[in-house]
Order: structure tokens, then sequence, then C-alpha cells
């Protein structure tokens, strides 16, 4: 096992080692680098400041450059990547410009005003101009949609991003960039497991299944780490202390979306980014709320399977996988089983996940779902938390309902399907009765909690609300008033056309 770290920083091959397991790239860069372009905004991954690339290589051996919020990104993390932060785009040679492309563009449209944002914005920019897509009108507000601004408005970087120009054939500066970047991960590249760490707290990075497995079985009282996207925030916001993390993101194996008889299989190291293209395949509601529920920075860093496995009653991801009848594989050193995915959350923060035992795949169903629908209530429309996420799917024979699976999110201890609701709509037939039967019947399947995001008789009105309008996008039924996606919210909106 090796106990060095090796990666690239701005195109230069980094070895560390003897620090502590849990420190963040932003920190190291900050305070033993001294490279301060990076700021520290929020450290928690929201604010996008602290941007920084980092280019990998997928399982066919295809380099991504992927914008990470490097507050909550483990340095353990970095091994055998590229990194790029804000001091390193400058263009090197006789026929390179002053600035890059992407701060140039910066200059001219006057994107900047109190400056401290803009270092993430370049680098946003930068890793789309990299990877060549989601620059256009289409997807400029998607690639900024992780950074904050709270000096411009945000019209003059638009128009900033708008104005770069994504060639097939890169400028020279950046083919020589590019090509001592390749050459540099091809010299680090090795197989071995990486550990990196201190008396305090050590990051192992395993190289294949079978020793994850081992270490995990050797260690059971260890963190897994996929995306860090979660546990992250425990180092940063709570200050937790954990010993011994084991990270899902170096084994090979884990690292792909696959075709499985009927279903996807998506391993534990797949991106919630990289999965988003295979699983919205005909599902545009799916697409639209992994789109909202985190930046192009989380979407980058965090895991679906990481997602499921901490359970968290208000995810928006289970209700929609749940509605799918989706699987979940759960494999130790000599175990491996599946279950159905709504059968995995035992109660708030519990899962029947053995000692030793790690989400080893998600199987989604690859089956069309013509009737799939989710929806996601919260206080702000993108990027923030659910107060209440539903995924409906049924499946109609002769006019007729003949199985329903309703789930929710935020209305209970787990992520959990709406039985009572759900027998109301078998059998009946395609119109406005089943819906309503199933809303008034919510009340005999929930009895949700008052918190911060929403009262118990709103998260109530709104579930039901969200049946009627299912049932209304299915059948045909005209949405009263029903003028924007705030319009949701009303707690007796959809009631009182259906009365």
């Amino acid at each position: 096992m090796r106990e060095t770290i090796t990666f690239i920083l701005n195109n230069r091959v980094e070895r560390v080692s003897g620090i502590a397991g849990d420190t963040t790239l932003l920190n190291w860069l900050r305070q033993t680098r001294r490279l301060t372009g990076s700021k520290e905004g929020c450290g928690e991954g929201d604010c996008g400041a602290c941007t920084v690339v980092v280019a990998r290589r997928d399982a066919s051996g295809r380099t991504g450059w992927h914008p990470v919020n490097a507050c909550i990104q483990f340095m353990g993390m970095l091994e055998g990547t590229s990194v790029t932060t804000i001091e390193g785009i400058r263009p090197e040679g006789p026929d390179a410009p002053a600035l890059h492309p992407c701060q140039q563009v910066m200059v001219d449209r006057h994107g900047s005003q109190c400056g401290f944002c803009t270092p993430g914005f370049v680098m946003s920019m930068f890793a789309a101009w990299c990877n060549g897509s989601g620059l256009d009108e289409a997807g400029i507000d998607d690639t900024l949609a992780g950074n904050l601004c709270r000096c411009t408005g945000y019209r003059p970087i638009v128009d900033a991003a708008s104005d770069l120009v994504v060639r097939d054939i890169q400028p020279p500066f950046e083919q020589r960039r590019r090509s001592r970047e390749a050459e540099l991960m091809d010299e680090i590249a090795h197989q071995d497991t990486v550990c990196l760490g201190d008396d305090r707290c050590r990051f192992i990075a395993p190289a294949s299944a079978a020793e994850f497995a081992a270490g995990y079985a050797a260690s059971p009282d260890a963190t897994i780490v996929a995306g860090a996207t979660d546990v992250g925030l425990w180092v940063t916001k709570q200050n937790r202390h954990m010993a011994k993390m084991i990270w899902t993101g170096r084994v090979a194996e884990f690292d792909g979306v696959t075709k499985s008889g009927a279903h996807w299989r998506i391993g534990p190291a797949v991106t919630h980014q990289a999965a988003l293209q295979t699983l919205a395949a005909g599902r545009p509601d799916f697409a639209e709320v992994m789109r909202r529920f985190g930046s192009l920075q989380v979407r980058s860093s965090g895991t679906m399977c990481g997602n499921i496995a901490n359970g968290s009653p208000i995810g928006d991801l289970p209700p929609m996988l749940i509605a799918l009848a989706a699987e979940v594989e759960l494999s130790g050193v000599s175990s491996n089983r599946r279950m159905a995915l709504e059968d995995f959350f035992l109660d708030y923060g519990k899962q029947d996940r053995a000692a030793g035992e790690y989400v080893r795949a998600l199987l989604v169903p690859v089956a069309a779902a013509p009737h799939f629908r989710a929806y996601k209530i919260s206080k702000r429309f993108d990027q923030d938390i659910s107060a209440v996420m539903g995924g409906f799917n049924i499946s109609v024979s002769g006019g007729r309902i003949t199985a329903a699976r309703l789930a929710f999110g935020g209305m209970a201890a787990t992520p959990k399907r709406a039985a009572m609701a759900e027998a109301a709509l078998v059998g009946a037939p395609l119109d406005m009765t089943g819906f309503k039967a199933a809303a008034a019947a919510l009340d005999d399947d929930f009895a949700p909690i008052s918190d911060m995001r929403a009262s118990a008789e709103y998260r109530r009105q709104v579930a039901a609300n969200l049946i009627l309008k299912y049932g209304m996008e299915l059948t045909g039924t005209s949405v009263p008033r029903l003028t924007g996606p705030g319009a949701a919210l009303s707690p007796d909106l959809l009631r009182e056309g259906l009365a």
C-alpha cells in the first residue's frame, strides 16, 4: 500500500504524504501551496468561489474536465488526477495571449466587481471550454449555476461566457497544455492501493473491488466516502472526526454504467452527471429533477450510490428510483444480495446493511416508463433541499390502472411508498376518480412533521395536490389557475378545481 498520493497540479507532478486524511483540497492549496486564487466562501459546496477543475479518465479512458468544489474535496480523492486552479490556466508560449480566453471575456464584458467570486466563475467556464460543451444559450445557465455573485446581477458574466468560442481544434497553447497533462497522467498512473493520513485520520483509496471489500470488512466502522458532498460537510461544518475513511472512487470496477439484463447497473463511483444522460432517456422529469437538485460541481462529484447509501428521508433520488422499481445490490467479502430499493430504508438514518456490507450497485429498469412523473417542491426552485418530493408511476391497460407506485420524500422518516393511495388507484379507470381517492387516502399513509422547510399540514396538502396534478397531466384535465412553477405550492390550488 502506498503512503503517498500522486497527482498533477497546474501541469506539475505533486507527491503528498503525512497529512491528515480529512485535509481538503482548498485548505491544502491555500495554506500549503499558497495558491490563494481559490476562495473560501461557504465551506459547504454552495457558492462556487473555490471551484477548481479536476481532469479524470473514465472507464473508457476518455479524459473529462470537471468543475469541483475544492472546499469539500478530500486530498486522497485526487490520486491520479490533474488539478487546474485559476493560477494554472495562464497560457504559456511565445504565441500565447496574456490572459486565457475565459479570463479575457470577463474583462471585456465587465464581469467582475469585487472579484471574490471571479476565479470560481472563470474555472466553471474553463471546464466547459475544455469539454467543448455547456457554453451555448441552452447550457450557460446550467454551467454557471453553481457559482454565486452578489455584485453583478449575473448578466455580464453570462454575456462573457456567451462570448467564448469553443473550437473543434483548440489553440496551440491549449494543445500544448493538454499534451503535457496527458503525458503526466500516463506517467503517474498505477494500480496500487493508496493511503493518505497521519495518527489522527487515514484516507484509504483501494484500487480493486476485492481490496475495497476486504478493507471495509476489516474496518466496518470506517466511513465510506463516495463524492464527499455530504461527508465533506461533516468535516467542514460539523467538525466531526472520522479516524478512517475508505473511498469508492479509485476502484476501476466501480466506475461504469452498464446494461445488465433488464436493468441499468450503476456502480458506486458513478457520479450524478455521468448517469444523467442514461437514466434520463425518455424520462424528462427525471432529468429536470437531477438538474435542479445540485449544481454541476455537486453533480460532478456526488455519486448515485452514495446518495442512496446516505439514506436521507428528504433526498430527491430515492422517490424517483422507487417509483421506477429500482433495486439495490449489497456486497461484502463473502456476500451479495439484492432487494427492492424501498426495502433498503428501515428508519431514520438506518438502512438494511450489515456490518461490512456496502452498496455495490443500483439497478434501474431499462424499460420505458411513459406514465412516470416527478415533482420537487422546495423554497428555492434550484439547488435546494425539498420540502416534499414525489415520484409517481402507473401502468395502464384497457383504460384501467393495473399497477401504481407513488413514492414520497419529506413525508416520513424514510423515503416511502404511499400504500393506501396506491391501493385506491389500482383497478380504477384512468380518470380523475381514482386520483381523487388516492389523494384522500394519503392521510392514512403519512403523518409528516413540521420543521424549518414546511409544516406538517402544508406537506399533507401539497402531497395530495401532487397526486391530483399527476392525474390531471395523465388524463388531460385542465389545471385551474396553474400559471408557473411556484403555483404548485399553494395548498388548496388543485383541490379548488376538483371539489
